[in-house]
């Protein structure tokens, strides 16, 4: 099992840009696929973005892509998400999640095994 922490969180602007981090601890962080998944006001759980565990595959819901970038460093065992161009829709509870598996990248809530607490994060218009 791996603890998750996030951070970055916080209160900005429509059209404004945030980082999210979450720091992970425990299994090795490097062998497994991370995402981010959000649950607005009132909204289900929904997917955003996701990476392989070496980095060089990547998924985006179609709201987020060309806005949104998920990264990893496996050094830090820390996984990234750069939020641009932020809406008021984007307001939500981002979580990170360590997925369960090492193959391919993972993009349903059933195939993640560990979840952060969340971060908020709010866009004002």
């Amino acid at each position: 099992q791996v603890q998750l922490v996030e951070s970055g969180g916080g209160l900005v602007q429509a059209g404004g840009s945030l980082r999210l981090s979450c720091a992970a601890s425990g299994r090795t962080f490097s062998r497994f696929g991370m995402a981010w998944f959000r649950q607005g006001p009132g909204k289900e759980r929904e997917f955003v973005a996701a990476i392989g565990w070496s980095g060089r595959s990547t998924d985006y819901a179609a709201s987020v892509k060309g806005r949104f970038t998920i990264s990893r460093d496996n050094t830090k065992n820390t996984v990234y998400l750069q939020m641009n161009s932020l809406k008021p829709e984007d307001t939500a509870v981002y979580y990170c999640a360590g997925s369960t598996t090492t193959m391919g990248v993972a993009t349903t809530p059933k195939d993640f095994g560990s979840w952060g607490q969340g971060t908020q994060v709010t866009v004002s218009s």
